[in-house]
């Protein structure tokens, strides 16, 4: 993008495919390429009753393994990465695919919408935990170097994180370009430092074999399910390459995985699993002892960039999911500036961030550990993991027509996967995993009162509306005064007449010599092609009625789109042009509808809402706005 009115591009063919790997190894992989840094430590934590033996460090090394290769591979790279929409991705791309593959059946759509969003809710959770966790357990690593840093190790990290969210309002395309080099880096560490450590205990290689994750399972019974709650650690984060993939494209993110991140990631826990062999006792922190004493403190400082990294790819992840649930009308319009004219992605929402930062200091406080914050981990991941899935098969079967057979048995395998891990993470509830959760169901409570909160009162405003057409036709039999200008009015129903037309005429007594009516309608699509953002519909005596389409992933610039009317012959002149708005004041009442209190939080949320104006980059000095009370 190159300046603020121009249309989104997406970067991928500007750019080489080489370069376009590397950056994605900063964004997409900052997550999972930090999960060595606990996943060992959980797995063996005395807590779950786990020996640490010959059997079970080769079993688990091989549950590990193949999760990766199953979930990731498989599901997620091979799989997933197909079902995009003009190249866009992540749960709310696989919704919209879902939901328009079954348009003719809508209970069908509305159940599915409710499932996706309660995916995109889980979200937020994660968004939680991974900074915490991520963070937390890179400056853990001090206590390895000497056990007199530990009490320093709390505020070190809560001082890194609130530094990451203050620089969040400056934007982060500085140092941005920055986190591809920096997280190869630091795969290369991973993978040289289990390389370094094989030898030591070469029999770990048979951790490959998958007859040893077999084996595992059976002869540990409950033992291993408990541990697959810690073993799902390893592939969190792997929903971000999905989510990602309109940044840079499948194909980088494809080879970014195959060429550098699985590899790394493979030796990596290749190593923790020889160290524990040769040396069981460093079970405290298998992956700091891979390292020799002098490489100790560069090792917590590369862990210490690598996980802020990690979490300022999850935080950005926040800010665009909340951009596109508030487009798609899940939630209601915040104040998102943009920190970068170049970048279209790069976005900063204040309300978001400065709630973020203090959940995830409720959590490293709460917690006090990565261990801790581990049992608290995991759940938000694959109960989203299990959503997608169940997106997934709805795609292949009624978007691609696929045979029943086949989808069942594709997307049924990898739901018993996704279900067992969800139904091992459940097992951590009372001891964390309560709190992702919460915070999922609180976002999603709020989503879909907002959303009923919205078909509730948008019903409530068509009953009462005066119907536009024959409005307009009485006008034509007693013409008010008409004033030099262009008025545009902002309305949700293109059928009827807009309250703040209504009031201007009652205390004005005039009309502008040209009057638009103007609807902005959000499709359940990404992006909106430019030659199909406006539709333009002449009415009678100088009035227009005029459409403006958008994805869930465009910038609304309500100026710029109608500079584009200039081929159907109407000129916007920016000081001759007056934008009026209506704001309806929401006033809860007892009766149909919804429950008091959430009629109560919907009256909230909209007086709460961004302005209209600034949300669609209307000039401020030309707009003016009129308000109504409405009952619902």
């Amino acid at each position: 993008m190159t300046g603020q009115n121009a249309e989104p591009k997406t970067t991928a063919g500007h750019q080489s495919l080489g370069l376009l790997s590397l950056a994605a190894l900063g964004v997409v992989y900052g997550d999972i390429g930090t999960s060595p840094l606990y996943v060992m430590k959980t797995v063996f934590d005395p807590i779950h009753g786990l020996a640490v033996n010959e059997e079970n460090v080769i079993g688990i090394i091989s549950l590990i393994f193949w999760a990766l290769m199953i979930v990731v591979s498989l599901k997620y790279i091979t799989l997933i990465l197909r079902a995009d929409i003009n190249g866009e991705g992540g749960i709310m791309a696989l919704l919209s695919l879902a939901s328009s593959s079954v348009e003719n059946r809508p209970h069908l759509r509305n159940t599915l919408f409710l499932i996706g969003a309660f995916g995109a809710a889980l979200f937020y959770g994660d968004g939680v935990i991974t900074p915490a966790i991520s963070v937390l357990s890179a400056v853990e690593g001090l206590e390895v170097a000497t056990p007199l840093l530990k009490p320093y190790v709390l505020p070190a990290t809560l001082t890194i994180l609130i530094a990451l969210f203050l620089i969040q309002q400056r934007g982060t395309g500085g140092i941005g370009a920055m986190f591809g080099p920096i997280t190869l880096v630091w795969f290369s560490t991973l993978g040289l430092a289990g390389l370094a450590n094989i030898g030591d205990a070469p029999q770990i290689l048979a951790a490959l074999n998958p007859s040893h994750a077999f084996a595992f399972c059976l002869n540990n019974g409950w033992l291993a399910f408990v541990a697959f709650g810690a073993v799902v650690l390893a592939i969190t984060g792997g929903e971000a390459l999905y989510a990602d993939m309109g940044h840079f494209g499948a194909k980088p993110i494809r080879l970014a995985w195959y060429v550098c991140v699985l590899p790394a990631l493979t030796l990596n826990y290749l190593g923790q699993g020889a160290l524990l062999l040769s040396n069981p006792l460093a079970i405290s922190n298998p992956f700091y002892l891979l390292f020799p004493a002098w490489a100790l403190y560069p090792a917590v400082g590369l862990a210490t960039v690598a996980t802020v990294i990690a979490s300022q790819a999850v935080i950005s992840g926040v800010f665009s999911v909340t951009k596109q649930a508030v487009q798609l009308g899940f939630l209601p319009r915040m104040q998102i500036k943009h920190t970068s004219d170049r970048k279209i992605g790069q976005i900063y929402i204040p309300f978001v961030n400065w709630t973020l930062l203090a959940a995830v200091v409720m959590a490293v406080l709460g917690f006090g550990s990565s261990s801790s914050l581990a049992s608290a981990y995991g759940l938000a991941v694959t109960g989203t993991m299990v959503i997608e899935t169940l997106l997934t098969f709805f795609v292949l079967r009624y978007a691609w027509s696929y045979p029943w057979i086949l989808c069942v048995v594709a997307t049924g395998f990898f739901l018993t996967i996704d279900t067992i891990f969800f139904a091992a993470t459940t097992l951590k509830l009372a001891q964390g995993g309560w709190f992702p959760l919460a915070i999922g169901v609180v976002i999603f409570t709020v989503m879909f009162t907002w959303r009923r909160g919205r078909q509730i009162l948008v019903a409530h405003l068509r009953s009462e509306a005066i119907p536009l057409q024959p409005f307009l036709e009485s006008l034509i039999a007693n013409p008010p005064a008409r004033v030099a200008g262009t008025s545009v009015f902002l309305t949700a129903d293109p059928n009827g007449v807009p309250h703040a037309l209504l009031h201007n005429l009652a205390h004005n007594q005039v009309l502008h010599e040209r009057v638009v009516f103007l609807t902005v309608v959000y499709m359940e699509t990404p992006r909106v092609p430019a030659n199909q953002r406006i539709a333009v519909k002449p009415l009678i005596n100088d009035c227009y009625q005029i459409t403006v389409r958008y994805g869930f992933k465009d910038q609304p610039n309500l100026p710029y789109a109608l500079e584009m009317c200039e081929p159907y012959g109407l000129v916007f002149e920016p000081l001759k042009t007056s934008y009026f708005l209506s704001r309806d004041i929401v006033v809860p009442s007892p009766g149909a509808g919804m429950a008091l209190w959430r009629e109560r939080l919907f009256a909230t949320m909209a007086r709460n809402a961004s302005s209209a104006a600034e949300y669609f980059k209307l000039p401020a000095n030309r707009v003016l706005e009129l308000g109504a009370r409405v009952e619902i």
